[in-house]
């Protein structure tokens, strides 16, 4: 079962690869674009490494990213004239559709809680058996054929831009913090500040420790690791605090950070791309509020619950 699940994981990231590879070839053949070139370098390299990136040295891989990433940095990625629907046409979809379009959403994330549940060996590719399924509903649903998958899926692509790759990112960065020790680190730090037998300055620097971190590292995943470890465990679990419960307030604690950073691409970004919004920040400003808010209850609720 385990090969077959590594089987099943690595056809994934082939046809996300391909797909990549695709867009590259689009791109290197838009006249349109501004930047051709280093646009097409850049989804060709990263199809590149999602189809061979397990053959290929880790030397080699790491060589790559440092490549896409200066690509990046050098704003050599950009968008050219992708041909737009025309508005009366979406309107019409839309209206035929109507709220029938949450359905391959629903059926995404309902069919990944199942495929986890019966198969746990499968856990690792839930997301992409679940996204297969809401696909194929998601076509039956507005009732086009499966040619429009590729073209569609290569507009989003070049919409959403680099912002699409900042959680893979975030997330390796987040194993490397972790095997560097940084946990060790914030333990010893906030030993010399808070006193170590108080629930409430623990509960609280385990809270915004989470939300902070979130907020530089821009993924509550990769935060949750580090701030546990060095926080959680010594100042709050210790305390007798029931660590599945503590633990699960502390992931969505963290999420109140994702809330207020622009380093959240997937939440903040990639809707100001998709939405084509005129504020950079317009997402963050609006959602400010609610988190500031959904930070005290968390305090209060991990306050009382994981010690009952």
């Amino acid at each position: 079962m385990e090969q077959f699940a590594s089987t099943i994981l690595e056809i994934m990231y082939i046809v996300i690869g391909l797909q990549l590879l695709y867009t590259a070839y689009r791109v290197f053949n838009d006249a349109t674009n501004p930047t051709r070139i280093g646009t097409t370098l850049f989804w060709g390299i990263l199809g590149v490494l999602f189809v061979g990136g397990s053959y290929i040295p880790n030397m080699i891989n790491g060589l790559l990213v440092l490549i896409i990433g200066a690509i990046t940095l050098f704003k050599q990625v950009s968008i050219g004239q992708i041909k737009a629907t025309p508005e009366e046409v979406v309107q019409k979809n839309a209206d035929r559709t109507g709220n029938r379009i949450f359905v391959p959403v629903m059926i995404l994330a309902i069919s990944s809680l199942v495929i986890a549940q019966v198969f746990p060996a499968l856990s690792q590719s839930v997301l992409g058996l679940g996204a297969l399924l809401g696909t194929l509903t998601l076509l039956f649903t507005i009732r086009r054929g499966p040619q429009t998958l590729l073209p569609e899926s290569d507009r989003m692509i070049q919409q959403v831009s680099t912002t699409g790759i900042l959680p893979q990112l975030l997330g390796a960065l987040g194993t490397v913090f972790t095997a560097a020790g940084v946990g060790d680190v914030v333990s010893g730090m906030v030993q010399g500040i808070i006193p170590a037998e108080s629930r409430f300055w623990g509960v609280l620097v385990y809270v915004l420790g989470m939300v902070l971190f979130t907020m530089v590292m821009g993924n509550a995943f990769a935060a949750f690791t580090v701030i546990t470890l060095g926080i959680g465990v010594p100042f709050v679990f210790s305390l007798g605090a029931d660590p599945i419960i503590a633990g699960a307030l502390a992931m969505t604690a963290g999420f109140c950070g994702t809330l207020m950073t622009p380093m959240a691409g997937n939440f903040n970004a990639l809707p100001v791309a998709l939405l084509e919004m005129k504020s950079e920040f317009g997402v963050i400003k609006d959602q400010v509020p609610f988190a500031l808010i959904m930070i005290v209850v968390h305090v209060v609720l991990m306050y009382y619950l994981p010690f009952m």
